[in-house]
């Protein structure tokens, strides 16, 4: 049933009495169920609008009976009413009811799957709404948007209108509206095969619509319950969401037999069709007088015949149009095909290009960060070490851009597993937060945490993508605000034997983003403004590789930003309970004078890191020796195997390191070999592992680090 208060009736001409008389019968009969008096009263109303020539009076009268039509189901007739209302209500001036005669004709369409004519009047719709500053109806329109873009399978649209109109806390925003929200967004879940996810939505919009949505709506929810239980194997809940639905079901059915019967609604129809034909025939009847019955004969012959003659011609040519129609369709759908090839093909270009441009700038990078290193080691001059530490900056800026274009071109191609560790969710925050002080000391913020007592001790999940979503959050919100809060929230939103689903929300009271900025923000490469990039820096890529790792872990992530207030971005995403084990964390210590004197065999092709890394290599008192191929380190290993270690470069000319470790441990498998690698978007350590290297440092290597892996093997 559509909400009553969105249309009234005015009363203010002495003519319009009788007409508000009849629509005030019809309100009251509505609250009756009483349909049959409906029409009645609606076409008493019309007629006297009609017959006074109210045009005001005519345009709500038939605007008042198309919503009638609307709610005995009945849309084509409302259809036909409400286009009748409307090119009335376009020749007066702007109202109220002009708007809401647009939103029953856009919910008609809609019942019809005529998105296109229903999103037009929509849009109308609330265009006027928003030039009366009428702004309690907007959020109904948007629901009805959304709607359109879920059916038209654009979810990325339509998930964000649903979050908005959820989370709003405008008291104008019934507890109807938001249960709809919710339910659409439970069957987007089920679509998706999140079931559990589906549930809670389904659940939530049952609750909190239960005593304000109709019947139907309840009906609707309570079914896909059923279809979501039943996909959870839990055939005990869905049998019982299925008897409660053919309860609901039975009740719809009395209580439409108590609106209107078929033959009622036909009597008026029938009515309505003498009425115009009496019209009519009080117009013609001095013609008809004069008229004999033949000349009538003959016009209706002649009628009769121009008629078929039309519809022979109108078929034929239909038949003709839907050849070409039929033709069109199939070259369209062959471009369509091309161009879904040709941005398939594009897409793997540009992420096999971005995956080569960073691997490839990682080796002179490594150069770089090595001499700067190398030259910070060496005691410079006072008046340098400025210049050295902004050149150790950039090169670490450089390589964490790097790394983000190839986590992005990761994700994107499908190529990052899902790990299930057992884990303290906790401790995890609790690690970042530490982690960060010193980065919020730097703009004066207070960061802290919020986490609920009733989050398990203990989960299960892949905290290396949860670390790096909370990172690239926490780190944003501390750039953007200054003076300021940053807050972490994680509470438990709904549990399930024993899954459940945790709300997540990062909090600032920075600068906030632009509303026509939010759109994109999660966009690769995209900042608020060029101002914005200028003054904090970054790559503009941490909240597209956030975005993609919470979908990636089956949740959504959602923005609420105003300028200068702040932001505030939420997900939900779904855990298992883990097991209670006490984790012992063991910290390696080494001793880095026990690796004086070792023997180093580096296989590196090029002479820049060559020189880096022996230079490295001997400034903690280990002899290097030097080879610039595979097949002359297998040889050298072969016949003098008195190297305690080797670095081995995985991209060599001729054989490449993998294999020439494979070669090498088929006759030494005690000698440790490091792998050095600018790792590329088809490189994993795993896959590296897996040919027999003992361990994997990837350039461009931390000094500390590098000197810790090498001491740890030896």
């Amino acid at each position: 049933m559509l909400p009553l208060f969105l249309f009234s009736h005015t009363k203010n001409v002495e003519l319009q009495d009788s007409v508000g008389y009849y629509l005030d019968q019809v309100k009251f009969n509505k609250t009756e169920n009483n349909y049959k008096n409906c029409l009645l009263f609606s076409q008493k109303a019309l007629d006297f609008a009609k017959k006074t020539n109210n045009q005001k009076a005519i345009a709500n009268c038939y605007s008042n009976l198309g919503n009638t039509f609307i709610e005995i189901e009945k849309y084509d007739d409302a259809t036909e009413v409400l286009i009748k209302s409307i090119s009335v209500y376009t020749t007066l001036p702007t109202t109220v009811e002009e708007a809401f005669a647009h939103y029953s004709l856009g919910v008609c369409y809609l019942q019809k799957d005529n998105y296109t004519m229903a999103e037009r009047n929509f849009d109308v719709a609330k265009t006027i709404y928003e030039k009366l500053k009428i702004t309690s109806a907007i959020e109904m329109l948007n629901l009805q948007k959304a709607i359109i873009y879920k059916n038209k399978g654009m979810v990325n649209l339509a998930l964000p209108i649903f979050e908005n109109i959820i989370n709003n806390d405008n008291e104008t925003i019934s507890n109807k509206l938001k249960s709809d929200a919710l339910y659409q967004i439970g069957i987007i879940e089920l679509q998706k095969k999140r079931i559990f996810l589906a549930i809670n939505y389904l659940n939530k919009s049952l609750t909190l619509g239960n005593n304000e949505i109709s019947l139907e709506q309840k009906s609707k929810i309570i079914y896909a319950l059923s279809i979501a239980y039943e996909n959870n194997n839990d055939l005990k809940k869905s049998n019982s969401y299925l008897k409660k639905y053919l309860i609901v079901k039975d009740s719809i059915i009395t209580e439409n037999n108590s609106k209107i019967g078929i033959e009622d609604f036909d009597k008026f129809k029938d009515s309505e069709k003498l009425k115009l034909v009496e019209q009519i025939e009080a117009i013609n009847k001095s013609q008809q007088k004069a008229n004999s019955f033949a000349k009538i004969l003959s016009i209706f012959a002649i009628a009769f015949i121009s008629i078929l003659s039309l519809l022979s011609l109108s078929l034929y040519k239909n038949n003709i149009i839907r050849n070409q129609s039929n033709e069109l369709l199939k070259d369209k759908n062959n471009e369509l095909f091309l161009a879904k090839e040709n941005a398939e093909n594009a897409s793997r270009a540009r992420s096999e290009f971005l995956s080569t441009v960073s691997h490839e700038l990682r080796t002179p990078l490594n150069a770089i960060n090595g001499i700067t290193h190398l030259l910070i080691e060496e005691e410079p001059k006072e008046s340098q070490i400025d210049y050295l530490n902004s050149l150790k900056f950039s090169g670490n800026y450089l390589l964490t851009f790097i790394n983000d274009i190839l986590e992005i071109n990761r994700i994107e191609s499908n190529n990052i597993p899902i790990e299930q560790i057992n884990f303290n969710l906790r401790s995890l925050l609790f690690n970042i937060q530490n982690s960060l002080k010193e980065i919020a000391l730097e703009n004066n913020n207070t960061f802290f945490l919020e986490i609920e007592e009733q989050i398990p001790d203990h989960l299960i999940g892949d905290t290396t993508k949860l670390s790096q979503i909370f990172m690239n959050l926490i780190n944003n919100s501390l750039k953007f605000t200054k003076d300021g809060f940053v807050k972490v929230n994680a509470k438990v939103d709904s549990s399930q034997n024993n899954n459940l689903i945790i709300s997540f929300k990062v909090s600032d009271n920075g600068i906030g983003i632009p509303d026509d900025k939010q759109a994109e923000i999660f966009n690769s490469f995209s900042q608020g403004s060029i101002e914005i990039n200028r003054k904090y820096g970054g790559t503009g890529l941490g909240l597209s590789i956030v975005k993609r790792l919470i979908e990636l872990l089956g949740g959504n992530i959602y923005l609420n930003s105003k300028v200068g207030l702040g932001s505030t971005f939420s997900f939900m995403l779904p855990f298992e309970i883990g097991e209670n084990v006490v984790f012992v964390k063991q910290e390696n210590k080494f001793d880095l004078l026990a690796v004086k004197n070792k023997k180093i065999l580096l296989v590196e092709d090029n002479k820049i890191n060559q020189m880096i890394t022996k230079k490295m290599l001997e400034n903690r008192g280990m002899s290097c020796k030097i080879v610039d191929n595979g097949e002359e380190s297998i040889k050298i290993l072969k016949e003098k195997n008195n190297f305690d270690l080797v670095l081995m470069d995985v991209h060599l000319p001729g054989i490449n390191g993998t294999i020439a470790t494979q070669k090498i441990r088929e006759f030494n498998i005690s000698t440790p070999i490091i792998a050095l690698t600018a790792i590329s978007l088809n490189e994993n350590r795993e896959m590296l592992l897996s040919y027999g290297m003992t361990d994997v440092i990837t350039k461009p290597f931390e000094p500390e680090k590098f000197y810790q892996i090498i001491a740890e093997h030896l």
